[in-house]
């Protein structure tokens, strides 16, 4: 008799193991960075917007920006649904869970701050979507919507007509964020990291592409 209640003990013990996991939310949060309007409308309504996005994970909204600091991350947390400047909020994906503890999250957050870096920063290669794709990535197993580059993505089978300034990296981060340090979790609150010319960079590459595609909305 003592086998079955031996075994249910470690049924039980395997039980309280996996109910002491917790699960944690990942979502996205996308933003048009075009001025509200007719153009952005039409952008939205077919699916080639200029998006910036943020993974939402425990209450902060992490993103990816370029500036010119060598050896200085990119990646900053700001709160969530905090709009670029002239950016608008568009929707909330949840892209699904992870179990992985707080520590196993910080390491996840750490490695993207060191693959992500201000310096490497592209419009077309490196932007925030794909620090999205990359975060949710390693958090979840999957990785984030591939419509949120798309715009990005038609640059890239483009690449001679993308004026060179469009794809260095900008001087400043999309929005008022924190930004993520080597020797801490976030940099000092007083010091906010801005980007102002991906607004507009992005503005100007939308009018390009529609203007190619013969498309162009005045």
């Amino acid at each position: 008799m003592s086998a079955p209640r031996n075994s249910t003990g470690q049924s039980g013990s395997r039980h309280r193991s996996t109910l002491s996991l917790q699960k944690t939310e990942i979502t996205i949060h996308v933003y048009d960075l075009l001025p509200p309007g007719r153009l952005s409308s039409v952008l939205w309504t077919v699916g080639a917007s200029l998006l910036h996005s943020g993974v939402v994970v425990n209450g902060k909204e992490y993103a990816y920006g370029g500036h010119d600091k060598r050896d200085v991350t990119g990646v900053y947390w700001t709160k969530p649904k905090t709009e670029p400047p002239g950016g608008t909020f568009r929707c909330e994906i949840l892209q699904g869970f992870t179990l992985a503890t707080q520590d196993e999250i910080d390491v996840a957050l750490r490695a993207a701050s060191d693959e992500f870096l201000g310096t490497s920063y592209n419009l077309l290669t490196k932007n925030c979507n794909h620090f999205t794709s990359y975060l949710c990535q390693k958090l979840t197993g999957n990785s984030g919507p591939a419509w949120l580059n798309r715009a990005a993505n038609i640059g890239v089978a483009l690449p001679c007509v993308v004026p060179r300034e469009w794809i260095e990296p900008p001087e400043y981060e999309t929005a008022d964020g924190e930004l993520l340090d080597d020797d801490e979790e976030v940099a000092d609150e007083s010091s906010p990291f801005r980007q102002q010319n991906e607004l507009r960079d992005s503005y100007g590459l939308s009018l390009y592409l529609l203007e190619l595609e013969g498309a162009f909305i005045a």
